[in-house]
């Protein structure tokens, strides 16, 4: 998508607070990536470029990548991981499946291998421990996926172990309240895309709207379409910072996007600083 579509990229830093995070993990910075959509067609180059050069910036201790790498055929994988591979940070760049990823034949397989190959480890119902034993990178499958089982990692950990979960559609929160996360990062919605003044996502209010809508004309307009309501369920977590329950949601906006793009709603990059609550 073009430049004058997508608008620029924004860089956001939040400060998370952690309870019982050890002193020697306070101030550690992790930079999050979400749904880049790479086919040349709904990511630009440049824009890439951008945001790979912004995570560079911060000199995080952590990269974590929540998913939808690519859009339908699998092929474009391979041009993004030789751009993806000068993501720079001090213990490596952690990364989940989207639905995307999962979407033709094969692709989980694609998709992994290509990123495994630059040194990207791709969590799959599974806990690494990146930054040491004291806090706990936990990555789950697609919630759409058959194999999206939270119970397998979550149940095995410590209840006083802080710990991050990466799971890329934020619905997935509501079952997650089920356990202690410390911090949920997701992407998927890409914020909505259009985000309309004093009332946000359009895709939130897409049902009231339609209603106004004669409808032969409905598949003219973007998110008119009935496909849209199965896109997420809580639009009201399509973006920003989230408690639920007792438990703390970050859904990114991502990179890449749809026709017909971007309204006040941003690419970004977003940077996380943890500490001690």
């Amino acid at each position: 998508m073009h430049r004058l579509l997508t608008g620029p990229l924004s860089v956001e830093h939040l400060t998370i607070p952690i309870a019982n995070l050890p002193v020697h993990l306070q101030g550690t910075k992790i930079v999050q990536l979400s749904d880049l959509h790479y086919d040349g067609v709904r990511l630009s180059e440049q824009m890439l470029a951008d945001a790979i050069a912004a995570s560079n910036r911060v000199q995080p201790d952590l990269v974590v990548l929540t998913g939808d790498y690519i859009t339908y055929e699998p092929e474009p994988i391979y041009p993004l991981v030789q751009r993806l591979k000068h993501l720079q940070s001090r213990y490596g760049t952690y990364a989940v499946l989207g639905n995307h990823d999962l979407y033709y034949p094969n692709a989980r397989n694609l998709v992994t291998q290509a990123l495994t190959g630059i040194g990207v480890r791709v969590l799959w119902n599974e806990v690494a421990y990146p930054l040491g034993s004291e806090l706990a990178l936990v990555g789950l499958p697609d919630f759409w996926s058959k194999q999206f089982n939270p119970a397998s990692v979550l149940d095995e950990l410590e209840p006083q172990l802080p710990r991050i979960v990466l799971s890329h559609q934020p619905d997935s929160a509501q079952i997650l309240q089920q356990w202690r996360v410390d911090l949920q990062l997701s992407g998927h919605t890409h914020g909505g895309q259009i985000i309309l003044p004093l009332l946000g996502p359009l895709p939130a209010w897409q049902n009231t709207v339609r209603r106004l809508i004669p409808k032969p004309l409905r598949p003219w307009i973007p998110y008119m379409e009935d496909r849209c309501n199965h896109v997420v369920r809580h639009w009201e977590w399509s973006r920003g910072l989230h408690r639920i329950g007792q438990n703390l949601l970050y859904t990114n906006p991502g990179l890449g996007t749809y026709y017909p793009g971007r309204l006040c709603c941003p690419p970004e990059v977003t940077v996380f600083t943890l500490k001690e609550c």
